[in-house]
């Protein structure tokens, strides 16, 4: 894999609303389609003057100040177009929702070099290729089913990981979990990577914040179907907090301990549990702030079949 730059060039001049601001700070609300970590970076590089000086990102900038940024951003240049088939959900200038199946990874990979959603994104719309990871702010697990979005433009993706970090993104998920959870709660438990398995994420002391929020929506004879929202996006955090609490998620392979089929279950259930491919979570929900119109948006899709028959299994044997 190689990479390519994209030449960004821009002026401006500090006015009223900026005088006595620090560089970085004044860049940030002068150009706002640009992160403030972006900025600072292009500032240390040198790739900023004022008035035809380098600066640091803590000088102060003034009435009249000419600002000049010649700067680089640097994208994947090999990742290829692939004509696969997207399930779009919503699409504009800036943003697209797409609708995710099973067994596809995200992003290209050793292993994985074609055949994932950014080659099928890049196909799509070949100006992806100019955006910093082809336009994905936030990934789904390979077998992780439902909704994602994709910043199609500098700006969108900006503002996107703005509202990611700043938690205003509601995101909701279904899951069927082993085991009967009586009420709703929080699972507040900092992740990291595991200290004995490195491809495996963990409940760890000195891991990232994380919060997991559930709630039941049905009890079976030995499952729980649960709607949960993320306040954090952590690698594999709904999985991680839900062994944690030593209620795994039904078919996860990697956290969910070693497969036992509760008592009295019926052949019919038991071929189900047995089978079943992959987690049992999907993305049902997307809740945003428009990234250019600030307009408020929602999108709810229902669940895939394979989990709808999973439920319809556990409804007759319960």
């Amino acid at each position: 894999m190689s990479n390519i730059n994209q030449t960004i060039s821009l002026t401006s001049e500090i006015s009223e609303e900026t005088v006595g601001k620090r560089l970085d700070q004044a860049l940030a609300l002068v150009f706002p389609q640009h992160s403030r970590s972006r900025l600072k970076e292009w500032i240390e590089k040198h790739q900023v003057t004022v008035n035809g000086d380098f600066r640091r990102p803590r000088d102060k900038v003034f009435l009249g100040d000419r600002i000049s940024i010649e700067a680089e951003i640097e994208t994947v240049s090999d990742w290829q177009a692939e004509p696969i088939p997207l399930n779009i959900i919503y699409e504009d200038e800036h943003l697209l929702i797409l609708n995710k199946p099973d067994n596809w990874v995200v992003h290209p990979a050793i292993g994985n070099w074609a055949g994932t959603v950014v080659n099928a994104l890049l196909h799509h719309d070949p100006r992806l290729q100019q955006i910093p990871r082809a336009g994905i702010v936030h990934r789904l697990d390979k077998d992780t089913t439902g909704l994602m979005m994709v910043a199609k433009s500098l700006v969108a993706q900006t503002r996107l990981v703005a509202e990611l970090q700043a938690r205003t993104v509601k995101r909701t998920y279904e899951a069927v979990v082993g085991g009967i959870l009586v009420s709703g709660g929080t699972v507040e438990a900092p992740i990291g990577r595991h200290p004995h398995e490195r491809v495996k994420m963990a409940v760890v002391e000195m891991g990232k914040p994380a919060v997991t929020h559930y709630r039941v929506l049905e009890k079976f004879a030995a499952h729980t179907r649960l709607r949960l929202e993320l306040e954090t996006g952590r690698t594999h955090q709904i999985r991680v907090h839900m062994a944690h609490i030593r209620h795994p998620i039904v078919g996860d392979k990697t956290y969910g301990g070693r497969f036992r089929l509760p008592p009295n279950t019926s052949e019919q259930l038991q071929h189900a549990l047995r089978t079943f491919p992959r987690q049992a979570l999907h993305a049902k929900g997307l809740c945003l702030t428009h990234p250019v119109t600030e307009e408020e948006m929602n999108w709810e899709i229902p669940l895939p079949a394979d989990i709808e028959l999973l439920l319809t299994h556990l409804r007759t044997s319960a």
